[in-house]
């Protein structure tokens, strides 16, 4: 009788050290939460059903937990870092998380649920990548770049946890941040010219959609919440508190420096955050006219960017006309 031998999926194993430390997404130095001494938190970088082992050392003076933004947790719930389904890690403590990225791909990331943490950082990019055996609907990039966007305030998470206790609001943010930072003219991303580049895009935020977009380059939406989507291409891309998007950038404008921009939507008073993308061989900096936000509810591009969400086989005609017939209200 043949006996059928099965391999274990797996396993990645990481240590977080979870401390206070000086953080200046705004330019002003404030207390932030910090993973291994980095902020934003460290990548983590897996593939389809890896398991993935993490063990909190929770070196805070407060009560902590993580949670995984859009990754399952078959057969895993109670390991979804919030306060109902988890006990919190005390501080001076640690725990495990065990969890399984079972058959999921895509960009996600994880963040701190807890006081009012992610307010002051916890936060970082979680990729899943696709088992070798199944294809993905484009050619691979030259590299991938996480940009991790949000709003951000200047007062402590105590005093934000503060006003959500008392009843009132958060307020209206002090600005915005890419990957921890508001502005800067060095580099934050290198393209070399003619190759194509995959940007892993979350909104890692608390309160405002943000729009995203690239000085001069078009982008290639190729993956959103998890799923591959029809591709189309973008100027810009309205992002939503914790949500994520992969897009694909070809280098092929004059060799030099370009803006990224974020700024927020739907708010009287516009906040903005630049970073920089330098081509390899680039001379020059980045023009300082920034490409314009779309205005208002742009139904034309949530249409569009719907569709290519749902659009399957026997769904496309159906969401087409009745994509149609909206826009004719």
């Amino acid at each position: 009788m043949a006996a059928t031998v099965r391999s274990e999926d797996p396993y990645l194993y990481f240590t977080w050290n979870v401390t206070y430390g000086s953080v200046a997404p705004l330019g002003v130095p404030q207390q932030g939460i910090l993973i291994n001494g980095q902020f934003p938190g460290p990548e983590i970088n897996s593939t389809s059903n890896n398991n993935i082992v993490i063990n909190v050392f929770n070196y805070l003076d407060e009560p902590l937990l993580f949670t995984w933004s859009g990754i399952q947790l078959r057969k895993n719930s109670w390991q979804d870092g919030t306060l109902g389904t988890q006990c919190p890690i005390a501080p001076g403590t640690n725990y495990t998380y065990h969890f399984q990225v079972k058959d999921q791909i895509g960009s996600y990331f994880y963040y701190p649920t807890t006081g009012m943490h992610r307010a002051v950082g916890g936060f970082g990019g979680l990729r899943i990548y696709s088992r070798l055996l199944i294809p993905v609907p484009y050619a691979d990039p030259a590299d991938e770049y996480w940009v991790l966007l949000g709003d951000w305030f200047a007062k402590t998470h105590q005093t934000l946890k503060q006003f959500l206790d008392s009843g009132r609001s958060l307020g209206r943010p002090s600005g915005v941040h890419i990957n921890g930072a508001n502005a800067g003219l060095e580099p934050l991303y290198t393209m070399e010219p003619g190759k194509t580049y995959k940007f892993r895009i979350c909104n890692v935020g608390l309160k405002d959609a943000l729009n995203f977009r690239i000085q001069n380059h078009p982008m290639k939406l190729v993956e959103m919440e998890g799923s591959h989507v029809v591709q189309n291409v973008y100027n810009s891309l309205d992002v939503h508190v914790g949500q994520c998007f992969s897009v694909l950038v070809t280098a092929d404008q004059q060799p030099k420096d370009y803006f990224m921009v974020a700024s927020t939507r739907f708010t009287k008073k516009v906040l903005t955050a630049t970073r920089v993308i330098r081509y390899t061989n680039g001379v020059g900096p980045a023009s300082p006219e920034l490409p314009p936000a779309p205005e208002g509810w742009a139904i034309e591009y949530y249409l569009a960017v719907l569709y290519a969400v749902l659009c399957c086989a026997e769904w496309c005609d159906i969401i087409a006309a009745k994509s149609v017939l909206l826009l004719a209200t």
